[in-house]
């Protein structure tokens, strides 16, 4: 097989850790490749595709067992689409879910940074937010979260 390449050249060309590549195959993303006499791995084009799929899949964010009913997916091209499509879908909501939720980190950080005074760590608004859950527009407490009553600002009772 001279177009076999080592493990070290399989993530040279594709991008991918050599340990990335070991965890794939143990995850059974990647199917584990034959070995030299001297018990070295080896790739072949099909192996370097795959992992290419794998790692675009992992930047788009897609878990592993999404990813790997995708392949499972991909083997057999004489089904219709519509899983990979759910999937895809299920993705993109979670996705948006994220974005707005740091969407909202972000205003309250922009907020708390403008209303800092600016003057000493004792007055810092920035710590007091911190401090004090209640204070931030963004926290929303555990349904069973239970909050000791409070005087004013922060003061116990």
């Amino acid at each position: 097989m001279p177009n076999d390449v080592s493990i070290g050249r399989a993530a040279e060309a594709t991008g991918v850790k050599v340990p990335t590549i070991r965890y794939y195959e143990s995850v059974g993303l990647l199917p584990r490749p034959p070995r030299t006499e001297s018990n070295r791995r080896l790739y072949g084009e099909p192996d370097l595709a795959r992992l290419r799929f794998i790692r675009h899949a992992r930047e788009l964010g897609f878990e592993i067992e999404a990813i790997r009913a995708m392949l499972d997916l991909q083997a057999r091209p004489e089904l219709p689409c519509a899983e990979i499509d759910a999937l895809a879908r299920r993705h993109l909501a979670d996705v948006t879910r994220r974005i707005s939720s740091l969407d909202g980190l972000k205003r309250e950080l922009e907020r708390m940074i403008n209303c800092c005074r600016r003057g000493r760590v004792a007055d810092c608004r920035i710590i007091e937010t911190l401090q004090h859950h209640e204070l931030c527009r963004h926290h929303r407490p555990a349904p069973d979260a239970r909050r000791r009553p409070t005087k004013g600002r922060g003061q116990r009772q």
